[in-house]
């Protein structure tokens, strides 16, 4: 059995697509997931599984949440590996700063791929910003709700998947996994 992290995107937000957490364990044990736990209304769960590609896993996911709440949910499955690799790869010096206004942003592909591969960093001073592997990592000094990179970070693709975690909820994440 493997470990694996699956984040939602845009769930519970502004009473809009409600996903009860006990009802994402529900599901996520009902697709034959064991050690099924969740962290937050947003969106994140931890759990074991025989070791299959993060990709189906995320498709079967998809396509369950669409079938029992009747709306489409962008979400990414990650391994641990993954998750503990992408919290080693932290540009910043995550343990001096705010956990709350330090954010990794997870892609479905490489981060050279996403639009601000290509944009000035200076452009979103004071808010400052990393390309990771799959991941952004940015640092908004302000709040992350403050700035033009909020919403540069955090935008929908059109044809790729993007959802934001705080260095807080990777950590608590991390703990979940039995990767820290």
């Amino acid at each position: 059995m493997a470990t694996y992290i699956a984040l939602l995107r845009g769930i519970n937000v502004g009473g809009d697509r409600k996903v009860p957490m006990a009802e994402l364990r529900e599901l996520l044990t009902g697709l034959g997931h064991g050690r099924v736990r969740t962290h937050l209304q947003s969106g994140n769960a931890v759990f074991t599984a025989p070791d299959e590609a993060p990709e189906t896993l995320t498709g079967k996911l998809a396509d369950a949440i669409e079938a029992r709440f009747g709306f489409r949910v962008s979400c990414l499955v990650l391994t641990a590996d993954r998750l503990r690799a992408t919290a080693g790869r932290c540009p910043f010096p995550a343990e001096e700063l705010d956990p709350a206004k330090l954010v990794v942003v997870f892609l479905d592909r490489p981060a050279a791929e996403h639009p601000l591969a290509a944009a000035d960093p200076a452009a979103y001073a004071p808010d400052v910003f990393r390309l990771g592997e799959r991941e952004i990592f940015a640092w908004f000094p302000n709040g992350m709700g403050r700035g033009r990179l909020g919403a540069a970070v955090s935008a929908p693709g059109k044809d790729y998947t993007v959802t934001a975690r705080n260095w807080r909820t990777v950590r608590t994440l991390l703990e979940l996994a039995g990767e820290v």
